[in-house]
């Protein structure tokens, strides 16, 4: 079968189209034809070493990467849950850049018949992302102010969609003009465009001094320390991504100046620890988009041979919304 495959750690160059033998059927596990693979940053933390020594995220070389994907059971054990000719999606089980993945049948979840593969997709790592962010690691309620970094991502939108369901207000932090339409529309209030403006002079406007209670930060290196410096006393900083470089260490002494307040750097592993969990989660995320509460946007579609674009695009952080591979049309 076809598969993408790192050898090396490296930049985007380093993924490479190969023949490799279809994975063995596994007790416990799910044979499935792959329809789409979704393309998010922990595949490029895998490709460029960031995880090599990651215990939650192991990365052996050679690898196929993929954390995430959508598809058709071919082969599964016999009296379990799923059957051949099943739809399923899942993530967070590395080797979804392939034709055929296999998969443990505790990290599958159903695909419900109206909805399509690219969308049920979306809504596995970077929906169960939003998910959690907004609903778990700082429970948002109409009481709460909160800052997005990347809004117009694939996580940012979602999770801007989320925290209004939620009923906080949403300030957003986008690259130009037309991705903060874009927010704006998925309800954000305010839409900050942080190559023009001190995102944290523009949050102490919008909050009349008073900060907001979370920050959701997926840049990193460039916004960490002003993202601590945007809380009310006692806020939390949320670092769930990298995309401008890994955020520098914070001093202890730090987080008393900014307020007292709370920095945690989350793995969706530990939100999605159990299937009761994850299949919670995509089962929420899957009726919100069915009952029209939950839009999905996709910025682009690859083939398996075009991997090295994919990533370059993502990396760029031009993309706007969804980031996919489609493996079968």
């Amino acid at each position: 079968m076809k598969a993408v495959q790192v050898a090396s750690f490296g930049d985007a160059e380093q993924l490479q189209l190969v023949d490799v033998e279809p994975p063995a059927h596994k007790a416990g596990h799910a044979l499935v034809q792959v329809h789409y693979a979704g393309i998010n940053f922990i595949d490029v933390y895998m490709r460029d070493g960031t995880y090599a020594r990651s215990a939650t995220y192991q990365t052996p070389l050679p690898m196929t990467l993929g954390m995430e994907g959508a598809g058709i059971v071919m082969q599964v054990d016999d009296g379990c849950e799923f059957a051949p000719g099943d739809r399923v999606a899942w993530c967070l089980e590395r080797g979804s850049y392939a034709q055929t993945a296999c998969i443990p049948l505790d990290k599958l979840v159903s695909v419900p018949a109206d909805m399509p593969f690219d969308v049920a997709t979306t809504l596995m790592l970077q929906g169960s992302t939003a998910h959690y962010l907004a609903h778990s690691a700082f429970a948002l309620n109409e009481s709460h102010h909160c800052l997005i970094h990347a809004a117009a991502g694939g996580v940012g939108q979602l999770l801007v969609q989320r925290a209004k369901s939620a009923g906080a207000s949403v300030i957003a932090t986008v690259g130009t003009t037309a991705k903060a339409e874009t927010v704006k529309h998925l309800g954000a209030d305010h839409c900050i465009l942080y190559r023009e403006t001190d995102f944290v002079s523009q949050v102490d406007h919008y909050t009349d001094g008073a900060g907001v209670d979370v920050v959701y930060d997926s840049v990193g290196a460039d916004t960490i320390n002003g993202s601590l410096n945007c809380l009310k006393p006692r806020g939390y900083c949320i670092n769930y991504g990298a995309s401008s470089g890994q955020a520098p260490p914070i001093a202890p002494l730090q987080l008393a100046e900014a307020g007292s307040v709370f920095f945690t750097r989350p793995h969706l592993a530990d939100y999605i620890a159990s299937p009761q969990e994850r299949r919670w989660r995509s089962a929420e995320l899957f009726a919100a988009w069915q009952q029209g509460d939950l839009k999905v946007s996709i910025d682009q579609v690859f083939s398996l041979e075009q991997a090295s674009a994919a990533h370059h695009r993502l990396e760029s952080r031009s993309s706007s919304g969804k980031l996919l591979l489609e493996i079968v049309s």
